[in-house]
């Protein structure tokens, strides 16, 4: 089924680029989770947090993301995109504006972190299988410049929150963005659908095998009993965590470790959130041409580049600190496209939702374990310089695992 489908009034294989459209500004909305870093130093100062502490709502928020993502993926699957991610953009507005009204650290964990989280995880498998859905023929690209809009997220609303946060407080900051995102996100999320069953895109043949093209469906219980699955999340856990310990830290390591102003800081952050969300379509297009493997060793690469940098960096250092940012955010970006087509590439299309919500769990853990080393290096050992050791060994071990494991699955 393909030529008599209609989307937006147009043909099928026009129209059906409107939802990258729509996922992109969606994601738009929920990737302003990256530009915490703005909001880290000023709510430690209100609430007298450590560094640990402070990283907190942003360690919860990406876990309880992780979590909801695969909760939902039976019943996006089940339901369909539209009612899901309503029901989501209206947690992650109200996730959002209840921080207004935090009186200390752990109700911003609370408010912000666990219910902004949870609204998240809920909407952000939706764009994700939708577009996964009408490109089966070019699953990394619909998918990665779909997602650049979380990615890049942080080029707006990063300086959008450094102004509010100057004007108003970071707690009245999170009340006006929760409230704008809630509206943007549910509209748009109204126009969300999967394909009839059999649709394809007019002229396109499924490949048999080729390319790392799944032979047959597998069940999530099938993907999980595969070394590919394996392969793919321990991976996909390595490059998250590098990327989420880096993220959280971007704008503090550019004022205490290079000794930047703030607003130069903010700004430099925006800067990078454009690599995250460039690093979505530019890995998903290259998963697409040189397999998951080789893309995920590419990233590795990078990680293990800008580590070495890092190490090596102090004050004054601007240099090699925006680099080698640049680089962790790019790879990140990179990540959240390799993840999902990989995923769909691997284990098929059926059930891809609830398969793509376990294989995120990955993404979860990186949080939590990026978070636990940026702030352990700062409180242990004084400096965040220390936190990029860990990932140096991460990239190396990522790229023996991607050699080892990460490969297509045995169909027979």
């Amino acid at each position: 089924m393909s030529d008599d489908t209609k989307l937006f009034g147009m043909s099928a294989n026009a129209g059906r680029w409107i939802f990258v459209i729509l996922g992109m500004v969606i994601n738009l909305c929920l990737g302003a989770v990256y530009a915490y870093s703005v909001f880290k130093k000023p709510l430690e100062s209100m609430f007298n947090a450590t560094a640990t502490q402070g990283n907190m709502p942003f360690m919860i928020f990406l876990a309880v993301f992780a979590i909801f993502t695969f909760l939902a993926g039976r019943f996006i699957d089940k339901f369909g995109p539209r009612v899901v991610m309503i029901i989501g953009g209206i947690v992650v507005g109200l996730g959002w504006m209840l921080a207004k009204f935090s009186g200390s650290m752990a109700m911003v964990m609370i408010t912000y972190g666990f219910i902004g989280g949870a609204g998240v995880g809920l909407v952000y498998g939706g764009p994700v299988s939708v577009c996964t859905k009408w490109f089966p023929d070019r699953k990394g690209l619909a998918v990665g410049l779909s997602l650049l809009g979380f990615g890049g997220s942080a080029f707006i609303t990063a300086p959008l929150a450094k102004a509010l946060i100057a004007s108003s407080g970071p707690l009245n900051t999170f009340l006006y963005m929760g409230a704008g995102f809630l509206i943007v996100t549910v509209i748009l999320s109204t126009f969300m659908k999967f394909p009839p069953a059999n649709w394809k895109p007019a002229g396109w043949n499924p490949p048999q095998a080729a390319g790392g093209a799944a032979a047959r469906v597998f069940t999530a219980g099938d993907m999980l009993k595969t070394s590919s699955f394996f392969g793919l999340w321990i991976c996909y856990l390595f490059g998250t965590t590098a990327g989420l310990m880096a993220i959280g830290i971007s704008a503090t390591v550019g004022r205490e470790v290079i000794g930047l102003e703030i607003g130069t800081a903010a700004f430099l952050v925006s800067i990078f959130a454009i690599f995250n969300g460039i690093g979505r379509p530019i890995f998903g297009a290259l998963t697409d041409k040189i397999t998951p493997r080789y893309s995920a060793i590419v990233t590795f690469v990078i990680i293990g580049i800008c580590s070495l940098m890092m190490l090596g960096a102090g004050e004054g250092s601007v240099g090699i600190y925006t680099v080698a940012f640049c680089g962790f955010w790019l790879t990140l970006g990179g990540w959240l496209a390799i993840g999902p087509a990989g995923t769909a590439s691997f284990f098929g299309l059926e059930g891809y939702a609830q398969k793509y919500g376990i294989m995120f769990s990955a993404y979860g853990l990186g949080a939590i374990i990026g978070g636990i080393i940026s702030g352990m290096a700062k409180d242990v050992f004084g400096s965040y310089t220390s936190a990029f050791w860990p990932t140096l060994i991460l990239s190396i071990v990522g790229i023996f695992i991607a050699i080892v494991i990460l490969r297509p699955p045995k169909t027979n």
